[in-house]
């Protein structure tokens, strides 16, 4: 199923929305959250063991890093693979915590287990919350 996502954070203008495919039509908030954990997972994962066969960047490459800010030769130092299961324990934690909210074309979903009616013009927006830190003295 082709659905997009908004990306949004509290405090930031920019929405980054991102085309997404889901194996399966995902009946509640639970198996759509799910659905979207394995796949991410599986593209971390998929980027930690590929191999960086070129070691060097062309003019061009250089230049378009310098404008982001950071020039790197994409190299991960870091090569342990996600854990499935604790990713999927860790959005469903943070979900029910309050880390962030989830609106199905426009309503926001409060319930795992309401079900849902996606169609393929369904958006979907993931906001994260910010918390205020501070003391009340």
């Amino acid at each position: 199923m082709e659905l997009t996502l908004q990306l949004k954070r509290l405090g930031k203008k920019k929405v980054k929305k991102v085309p997404f495919t889901l194996e399966e039509n995902p009946k509640n908030l639970e198996e759509l959250l799910i659905g979207c954990v394995k796949n991410q997972v599986e593209a971390f994962n998929k980027k930690r063991t590929e191999v960086n066969v070129i070691g060097f960047l062309s003019p061009a490459e250089i230049q378009e890093k310098a404008e982001s800010g950071k020039v790197e030769f994409g190299e991960l130092a870091n090569t342990d693979l996600a854990n499935l299961q604790k990713a999927i324990d860790n959005v469903l934690l943070a979900f029910k915590d309050g880390l962030f909210v989830v609106f199905v074309d426009e309503d926001e979903i409060t319930d795992l287990k309401a079900l849902l009616e996606l169609t393929s013009e369904s958006v979907i927006a993931f906001i994260r919350m910010t918390f205020l830190v501070g003391t009340y003295w």
